[in-house]
């Protein structure tokens, strides 16, 4: 089992692919920090139910999805549809690429896998273990991500289909 220095070095080496999974499923960065900090605290909590030490990247994603997926449970419990959709469009989004707008436009059951893919570099097996999914049913959403983020971006960056 993991001792605790052992357990804080690898929170080091996958903070900033926590913080990139959360950031695709959490509009603000006060609520990133705070599901990467429960997530965190709820992983050494919970560090005896880990198996494996080297599953342990897949093992905190998955703990840090579910914390990011209360959080907005809990958001939606306390603030009205509009005044949510008032909050995402008044959010400077002048700072974000029309490639990250893009992806955050994603459906959330396409947006989770393309972002764990294709920018924090899990297999396909793994994306399947972490959201409780068969290899099949991962590979079905990539490749709609894949679609919709051509339609998405058609004519931006050069990009025409035939």
């Amino acid at each position: 089992m993991m001792n605790r220095e052992e357990f804080t070095a690898e929170v080091l080496k996958v903070e900033k692919s926590l913080y990139h999974i959360a950031k695709s499923i959490l509009d603000n960065d006060e609520d990133c920090a705070d599901a990467m900090q429960n997530a965190i605290l709820l992983a050494y909590q919970k560090l005896h139910t880990l198996k494996q030490d080297t599953f342990f990247r897949t093992w905190i994603t998955r703990i840090l999805i579910n914390e990011s997926c209360q959080i907005i449970r809990r958001r939606k419990n306390h603030m009205s549809y509009e005044d949510y959709m008032d909050d995402r469009e008044t959010e400077d989004r002048s700072r974000y690429s029309e490639l990250y707008l893009a992806v955050l436009e994603l459906p959330e059951n396409y947006r989770i896998p393309f972002v764990l893919h294709y920018v924090e570099g899990y297999s396909v097996k793994e994306i399947g273990s972490i959201l409780k999914l068969s290899e099949s049913a991962v590979k079905v959403r990539l490749h709609r991500a894949r679609n919709l983020m051509k339609e998405r971006l058609k004519g931006e960056y050069g990009y025409e289909t035939c």
